[in-house]
């Protein structure tokens, strides 16, 4: 009698909801909490975060619930860093054109300065466990009224409780600074995880600019494609917060270039409160990374306060982008108008979600989403959800557009019949449709950096057979 030899199991399947975390647990952030000396509130507020990541599931809207995929994310090795250390020194040198810059390598701050009107203005620049005086006063009502991050998101809360090191950016009132403050991550270590919050703060009158970098720890800006794992097949992991309070008449840009490498996986919140007739201005670009899910919420509370957001993100290989947006209009005669927009090659893939939602409250509110995504692959892919809740009939404007396709032919039509080469006229009108992100990202030098980004990852069309 022959036997048959037992075939071997197949490798179970994870189902797309299925977050591959396993290092949070009560004694990984009651360690991360005593590496960096904090006080007992703040261990208080890590654990409650803890409770909230352990009972929420992935997605609590049921109009997204079908829209989320976490397979292509394999973090079950991941160690994430503890703490950071601060620098031996302050001698940075500050980049041209910026008020201050603020650099975050793996587990150390490598550089810290600030410009003389920044300093000599009050503006506070650095760690939480740095903070003192009335800026510490500032985080710690930030962190303790259990507003400064959505109870309701499952990748917030973790963030909330493990993060390793905290970053606080504190403009006082009436100082305003035309140049940009530069906050710098650089990450990308394979089965390393850097989590980090930042708290934003502009007191009244206040006005400032950031710029966001995120690139790959090694310095290798702007890889043309990018692919999920390296070849040892292990990613690296950032979760990253902007933690936003804008006080009256005060006025921020924040803009964020996402050129992380090829293996990097990151979860980024962005959450914001804005007081009366303050004004927010998001341009947020991602282009690198291996899969990047970001949420990002404006609450407009005081009268006459506005928002504006655009979001783009250029997809190549297996790239996974998810981007939600929420926008709560609370306060009478408040703004927000957002846009998002995607460009996949190859097999790349985003979801665009957004919920704009007007309470009773908000008399005279005027508000506008749109989503539009461009396909240059036959297996790329692209979604858009746009959604609208009203609860008073007395607006300005409630509107929402979206569209998912190919490029337009008569737009490739008209530019060849000027003469202009197909392949160029293409890249053209992919370009021009990310163009109004670019041009809002406040340092000259950043902006250029992401032209040679989308440039060099452009992939020309395949040949007819």
């Amino acid at each position: 009698m022959s036997l048959r030899p037992t075939p071997p199991e197949a490798p179970s399947r994870r189902a797309p909801s299925d977050l591959p975390i396993t290092f949070a647990d009560e004694a990984f952030v009651r360690r991360v909490s005593a590496a960096n000396a904090e006080p007992d509130w703040r261990l208080a507020d890590r654990i409650e975060g803890l409770r909230r990541f352990s009972e929420l599931p992935v997605e609590t809207n049921r109009l997204f619930t079908t829209y989320v995929d976490f397979r292509p994310v394999e973090l079950n090795e991941l160690q994430p860093y503890a703490s950071v250390a601060s620098p031996e020194a302050d001698g940075a040198r500050l980049p041209t054109g910026a008020s201050a810059f603020l650099h975050i390598r793996e587990d150390r701050v490598v550089a810290r300065v600030l410009s003389p009107q920044a300093r000599d203005g009050g503006l506070f620049l650095g760690t939480f466990e740095e903070a003192t005086g009335e800026a510490a006063e500032a985080l710690r009502r930030r962190l303790e009224g259990d507003s400064s991050l959505p109870d309701d998101d499952k990748l917030a809360q973790l963030t909330r409780a493990t993060y390793g090191v905290g970053i606080l950016c504190h403009v006082p009132a009436g100082l305003v600074l035309e140049d940009p403050i530069v906050i710098r991550w650089s990450v990308g270590r394979a089965n390393r995880g850097l989590l980090s919050r930042t708290v934003l703060v502009l007191g009244e009158a206040a006005q400032a600019k950031i710029l966001e970098e995120l690139e790959e720890s090694g310095g290798a800006r702007g890889a043309p494609r990018a692919t999920s794992t390296g070849a040892d097949g292990a990613q690296a992991l950032w979760t990253g917060t902007s933690e936003v309070t804008v006080g009256p008449a005060a006025v921020l840009d924040v803009a964020s270039l996402g050129e992380f490498g090829p293996r990097t996986v990151a979860f980024v919140n962005r959450h914001a409160e804005l007081a009366e007739q303050a004004q927010l201005r998001w341009a947020i670009a991602s282009v690198g990374g291996a899969y990047v899910k970001s949420r990002i919420d404006n609450r407009l509370v005081g009268r006459g306060s506005g928002v504006g957001q655009v979001e783009i993100v250029f997809g190549s290989g297996e790239q996974h982008f998810d981007l939600t947006s929420y926008t709560r209009h609370l306060g009478e005669d408040t703004t927000s108008d957002l846009l998002s927009k995607g460009v996949l090659q190859e097999r790349s893939r985003n979801f665009l979600k957004g919920l704009i939602t007007i309470e009773r409250s908000a008399r005279g509110s005027d508000s506008f989403l749109g989503e539009f995504g461009m396909l240059l692959g036959k297996k790329s892919r692209s979604v858009a959800i746009p959604a609208l809740e009203i609860d008073q009939p007395n607006v300005r404007r409630a509107s929402h557009s979206s569209s998912v396709g190919p490029l337009d032919e008569n737009q490739l039509f008209y530019l060849q019949s000027r003469g202009i080469e197909r392949e160029t006229a293409r890249k053209m009108i992919v370009l021009g449709f990310l163009e109004p992100v670019v041009a809002r990202i406040p340092l000259t030098e950043a902006q250029e950096r992401l032209r040679g980004l989308l440039d060099r990852k452009w992939l020309p069309a395949p040949s007819p057979a």
